[in-house]
């Protein structure tokens, strides 16, 4: 309960409160940005930090993804997008993908694409993407179940993230996170992969843009 200020000193209290506070150092806003972009991942409900911390949604590293699949029930559901799961998949999973390329071709999303290919996509390989509107229902087709066990996995593990918290808030009540993604693998941890490269190494070069995507979304730019 708001208790009233009835005191000698409280004018000078009151004037000193209303002073504008002081802004965050570049160094601060460079150490909470982390932080921001997990806290990115839903705009409404519940949060990714929250949840992962909570454990509500489970953390299930590479090394233990195989005994959470073959003896826990977990479907790995791989969020990752159609160029990357061509690359290397691991045999039986699900795919729907959390970012899909991004095809308008308004201006301001031209110009983003031409910032994108000349100071990114040149060497990460990436194209230019948009988080998936879809991507819920298209789980929801897939596995109509929300009580199905799901596995969320991508290559670094921040889409995933992302992912999984639309889907917890989306219904989907056991799911587990893949920390750290497909790029922490070993070549033992997911034995029947498909694809010309190797998992762990389907995905380099693209963990700093998806980063950079995550950051566009936190900031409304997107």
């Amino acid at each position: 309960m708001a208790t009233q200020v009835n005191h000698p000193f409280r004018g000078s209290i009151l004037k000193h409160k209303t002073q504008p506070e002081a802004p965050f150092t570049t160094a601060t806003t460079v150490r909470t940005t982390r932080f921001q972009v997990i806290n990115a991942a839903s705009s409404t409900g519940s949060s990714a930090r929250q949840l992962i911390e909570s454990g509500t949604i489970r953390t299930i590293s590479p090394k233990d993804a195989s005994t959470a699949l073959n003896s826990e029930g977990f479907v790995l559901l791989d969020v990752r997008p159609n160029w990357e799961i061509e690359k290397a998949r691991v045999k039986g999973s699900l795919h729907v993908p959390i970012f899909v390329e991004d095809k308008d071709n308004s201006p301001i999303t031209l110009l983003k694409k031409w910032v994108h290919f000349g100071y990114i996509g040149l060497w990460t390989g990436q194209y230019f993407t948009t988080l998936n509107s879809e991507f819920v229902s298209q789980v929801e087709n897939a596995i109509p179940r929300k009580d199905t066990k799901l596995l969320v996995a991508c290559g670094e593990g921040l889409r995933s993230i992302t992912a999984a918290t639309k889907l917890y808030n989306g219904g989907y009540r056991n799911l587990g996170w893949l920390g750290g993604g497909f790029n922490r693998s070993k070549d033992n941890d997911f034995p029947e992969v498909e694809g010309k490269e190797k998992l762990q190494y389907a995905t380099i070069g693209g963990a700093s843009y998806y980063f950079l995507q995550l950051l566009i979304l936190l900031q409304g730019k997107g």
